[in-house]
């Protein structure tokens, strides 16, 4: 890898920038002076330090997000606030990307990254990987709701989604459910309990897979995954 490059992805600074700090004699390879932007670099041997500092390459980013309302699951938006404006300069400059999608109106876990791969994987409906919600609906849920689910709800357009697990908590004017679903079409929850006569008036995302919203996390905050979930995604990819 071209140290220009190392340094840019790292956040270090442009490629312009990059060269201005090698002019200026301030980027070392191994403890000597570099001027070369071009030079070749090992990430894994190499040791690079700007001003002194260290810095240590890092190809991919995980991060788990409890999703604010009001932004939408995207990179970019000319009208919209995206989930990547809720990111510090430190990670954005990873350009990651969300898994999957959230409608703009539903929170909770959200996992952004640069590592497509993974991101392939998670959203593959041939792993059919649970994700569960917690949802409160206006109308009353029964059993005959959790049977048809259980069986396949046919959608608007025609569509029969796979069977979904539907968990009532409260049945009332104002139903309170977990509903674990296998797929992701666009607003799958809500038609789905359109589709039985009733609308979803909050929606919150609670697990995707083994990963589970850290109940810690502040609307709108995110933080690196753990080891273990991490093991868990790159298990994935195997």
């Amino acid at each position: 890898m071209r140290l220009d490059k190392l340094l840019s992805n790292m956040g270090v600074g442009s490629r312009k920038e990059v060269k201005a700090l090698l002019k200026k004699k301030q980027v070392t390879v191994n403890g000597i002076v570099s001027k070369d932007s071009g030079e070749k670099i090992d990430p894994n041997k190499d040791e690079i330090a700007v001003n002194g500092e260290i810095i240590r390459y890092q190809q991919y980013i995980y991060l788990m997000m409890n999703k604010a309302p009001g932004y939408i699951s995207a990179t970019t938006d000319k009208r919209e606030k995206t989930v990547i404006d809720l990111l510090g300069e430190d990670v954005q400059h990873f350009k990651p990307f969300p898994v999957g999608r959230l409608d703009k109106d539903t929170e909770g876990l959200l996992l952004l990254t640069n590592d497509g791969e993974l991101a392939h994987e998670l959203v593959s409906p041939k792993k059919d990987i649970g994700k569960t919600y917690f949802a409160r609906i206006n109308g009353k849920v029964t059993v005959d709701d959790t049977a048809v689910f259980r069986e396949g709800v046919v959608l608007e357009d025609g569509y029969e989604a796979k069977p979904g697990e539907l968990t009532i908590l409260q049945s009332d004017a104002i139903s309170e459910i977990e509903l674990t679903i296998t797929e992701g079409k666009f607003h799958q929850v809500k038609r789905m309990f359109e589709a039985v006569g009733k609308r979803v008036i909050y929606l919150k995302r609670l697990r995707m897979g083994e990963l589970q919203l850290d109940p810690d996390l502040k609307l709108g905050a995110y933080r690196p995954l753990t080891e273990s979930e991490l093991a868990y995604c790159k298990s994935l990819k195997k």
